[in-house]
């Protein structure tokens, strides 16, 4: 008489099977919630405190070069501060360094803003990098006897300029009206800046209301990490 118990194989959907799958499915689904909270947060501390910018040109080397991703401090003129000369600023040129905010569509205008916003892509077509040359009533001159600017009568020393720029090859001379600023690039040979809307409506002047932040920072690469310097005061 055969006494071995007959073979039974085991369902493959068993609660065993079914737990590990339950458990994975939640473990998925918690990592997409924990990954919707960390972009949300991110967003709301790029659109209130502070925001990565990916520097698209070189107008502003040396300082700052292509692909530096740059953190502007959107408190630093939040509480009455205004900004200094020599400051490197972000600001909004609609209006000023461009007539109109380029139209797209909608849906591709949202992500675009949010992957600028994370410093993922490229910024708006409107918004700036300069730094801050002279504010308002200054009266700015380019170029004295010895070829250089001067703010208020003062010659100013300009050790940011890249390496064999002239402080400007188009003379101007300027007084900035209360409320804005006549800003330039660093690399005046390939900076189209405040001296390029200089017979436009506005003068090439960037109201202070324009300004986005004070670039601080360099978040990345990490060779790069360290504070963005400032100039005259």
């Amino acid at each position: 008489m055969d006494t071995e118990a007959p073979h039974t194989e085991r369902d493959h959907s068993s609660p065993r099977a079914g737990e590990g799958r339950s458990r994975f499915s939640f473990s998925l689904r918690r990592a997409g919630v924990l990954g919707v909270v960390l972009t949300a947060f991110l967003l709301l501390l790029s659109n209130f405190v502070v925001q990565p910018f990916l520097i698209p040109s070189r107008s502003m080397e040396p300082t700052l070069r292509v692909g530096d991703r740059v953190l502007v401090n959107k408190l630093a003129y939040r509480f009455g501060d205004q900004p200094r000369r020599g400051d490197v600023v972000v600001f909004d040129g609609a209006g000023s360094f461009v007539r109109e905010r380029p139209e797209g569509h909608p849906i591709g205008t949202v992500l675009h803003g949010a992957a600028s916003a994370l410093g993922l892509a490229e910024p708006s077509d409107t918004d700036f990098v300069k730094r801050v040359v002279g504010v308002g009533g200054d009266d700015v001159v380019c170029c004295d006897a010895g070829g250089r600017v001067e703010v208020n009568g003062v010659p100013v020393e300009e050790p940011y300029l890249y390496p064999g720029d002239a402080p400007s090859k188009v003379p101007f001379r300027i007084v900035v009206p209360l409320g804005t600023l006549w800003v330039m690039g660093d690399h005046r040979a390939q900076s189209r800046d405040s001296r390029d809307h200089l017979g436009e409506p506005g003068g090439g002047m960037v109201p202070v209301d324009k300004v986005i932040g004070r670039a601080d920072w360099i978040g990345w690469p990490v060779p790069r990490w360290g504070a963005v310097g400032g100039g005259h005061g």
